[in-house]
């Protein structure tokens, strides 16, 4: 299993956008999350949600620590993937989220 984080595409973005992370269109995407990730590395995962639905996953290419979030001020870190990514064969029914969760890529195919 290849572990990482998931991280939930707003539905506003539509399936287009989804398909933009997959499709060859972007070559980088960038995520973020608070504070600075302790389990996290380059080579891992970012799994998307999309309603409610595991639906790809981009590997890690950067982490970079010591942005701030331009509304609040508070910490944050950019994690970039590369595109395209791996859309999932089969898709998985995932509860979608706020921020950040670790995600061990158990039921992966």
């Amino acid at each position: 299993m290849s572990s990482g984080i998931t991280k939930t595409i707003p539905v506003t973005r539509g399936e287009e956008g989804l398909d933009s992370l997959y499709n060859g269109i972007m070559k980088e995407f960038e995520f973020h999350m608070a504070g600075n990730p302790s389990k996290l590395k380059v080579g891992d995962f970012v799994y998307t949600i999309f309603k409610d639905e595991l639906r790809g996953r981009l590997e890690i290419t950067h982490i970079i620590p010591g942005a701030k979030n331009p509304k609040s001020g508070r910490p944050r870190t950019l994690i970039m993937v590369k595109c395209p990514g791996e859309k999932i064969k089969e898709i998985i029914t995932q509860k979608g989220h706020r921020g950040t969760r670790y995600y061990d890529g158990a039921g992966w195919n």
